[in-house]
């Protein structure tokens, strides 16, 4: 006979009630009084019943909020599969995903919606943040006042109260490519830098590393920019252009957001598609039929689909049997492609 929920009470020194907020996470107890009768439940070999758990979930409507920013991106698409995978796992087991689509890159809009998902009950929220201190202020809000517990993707914010993080290192993307386009360029001369948003964790963090790694390993190298597109083609196109006029000598662009065809376009225009060397991230869109044609030299990948689906899914492991995460960063692989490697069978998100 398992052990049951009146037996962990009674070792704890708790109500049934307190063992049962515990293990589920909801409502609010102390996070020490929950962390000491987790440990007992697991040393006493507490084995929840999942069918009676998902059974208890479809009653009492738990869900899990989704906050998906610059949505309408390519890399974002690809994200969104992954999440919807997840919905449906989740759904299957008596749960509900709500899932908020942002168009950009917004802090207001990004409050809302998380105003919007407590006002509609969620149990937890997987986000994609943007470095605003109101931002930061909510999601500790939540944590804390709330208790409702939150996992970042793609974007990171390490100095919050949020449960965990699954993306990229950015940092370590950024080196990477510092290494690549320092080979490329034979470690001098000028190159430029052209990202997203500003406000966007992942790629600021991509730029810092691009730039640190410059420094150490290529000091004759003469960083210019960033420059800022918003992930726009058009505007990376003409964050190109003004950098060619100023800098006729440039010998390289790194790429770090969406764009990349605004600033392949500009490029061919002005007659240096090829020559300057430009190193792009991720496995998707028109990536690698810019590849093939020369402008782009490198594409550094991530895995977009389990950053959508991996967040969802440790909330929801979280919430059903009160599993945590594996670790606090939960990084996905840097992969890194050019020209030679590039699979024939290749759907939109870099999927054989």
């Amino acid at each position: 006979m398992g052990v049951t929920i009146r037996q962990i009470a009674e070792a704890a020194g708790v109500s049934r009630g307190t063992v049962d907020r515990a293990l589920n996470n909801r409502g609010r107890i102390k996070p020490e009084v929950a962390a000491r009768i987790r440990q007992i439940a697991e040393e006493m070999g507490y084995k929840p019943n999942q069918l009676g758990r998902a059974l208890s979930m479809s009653k009492n409507n738990i869900k899990i909020g989704v906050i998906l920013q610059a949505a309408e991106t390519p890399f974002m698409q690809c994200v969104l599969e992954g999440i919807e995978r997840a919905k449906e796992e989740v759904d299957s087991l008596g749960g509900t995903v709500i899932l908020c689509k942002i168009p950009h890159i917004s802090c207001s809009d990004t409050l809302d919606a998380m105003e919007y998902m407590r006002k509609e009950g969620v149990s937890a929220i997987a986000m994609v943040p943007i470095e605003e201190e109101e931002i930061k202020a909510h999601i500790n809000l939540f944590v804390e006042e709330y208790q409702i517990p939150i996992v970042t993707f793609n974007s990171d914010m390490e100095d919050t109260r949020r449960l965990c993080f699954v993306g990229q290192n950015a940092f370590q993307c950024g080196r990477a490519a510092a290494g690549l386009m320092g080979e490329l360029v034979g470690g001098c001369g000028k190159v430029a830098v052209i990202s997203g948003y500003s406000s966007n964790p992942s790629l600021s963090n991509r730029v810092l590393g691009f730039d640190s790694e410059l420094k150490v390993k290529y000091p004759d190298i003469e960083l210019v920019g960033p420059e800022y597109c918003f992930e726009d083609n058009h505007l990376a196109g003409q964050a190109t252009e003004k950098i060619l006029k100023e800098n006729p000598d440039l010998k390289g662009i790194y790429m770090t957001s969406h764009g990349e065809e605004g600033v392949c376009r500009m490029l061919s225009k002005y007659g240096r598609a090829g020559t300057v060397k430009m190193i792009a991230n991720d496995f998707m869109g028109k990536n690698y039929e810019l590849m093939r044609e020369g402008s782009i030299h490198f594409l550094i990948g991530q895995d977009a689909q389990i950053q959508g689906y991996e967040p969802v899914m440790i909330l929801f492991r979280l919430l059903f049997n009160g599993e945590q995460p594996k670790g606090e960063l939960q990084y996905t692989e840097i992969f890194i492609r050019n020209e030679y490697t590039i699979p024939e069978d290749m759907d939109f998100c870099g999927i054989q």
